[in-house]
């Protein structure tokens, strides 16, 4: 195994961990976002306003966007696999 060769699997894996958690990082930022926005409006500073709205969207994304990572899991596993061979040489 080279540098190469572990320099590509880890830019692989890098690049699949950024699609597998984006949107739920992104949709948990939106949502973040405008509930701190709507709490500096109305000056309500409830504690766990922001955390209801949040697990409610990052669970919704989750459900919507399952088949897409697994498919996106899937896709990184086979190939991995695939190459052991020539990871091995």
């Amino acid at each position: 195994m080279t540098i190469d060769v572990i320099r590509d699997i880890s830019a692989e894996v890098f690049k699949t961990i950024l699609l597998v958690s984006g949107p739920v990082l992104i949709v948990s930022l939106v949502v973040g976002l405008v509930v701190s926005f709507l709490q500096a409006i109305t000056q309500i500073q409830e504690f766990t306003l922001t955390f209801v709205p949040k697990i409610i969207a990052v669970f919704l994304t989750l459900f919507i966007a399952m088949p897409w990572i697994a498919r996106i899991m899937i896709a990184f596993t086979t190939n991995l696999i695939e190459n052991i061979p020539k990871y091995v040489h």
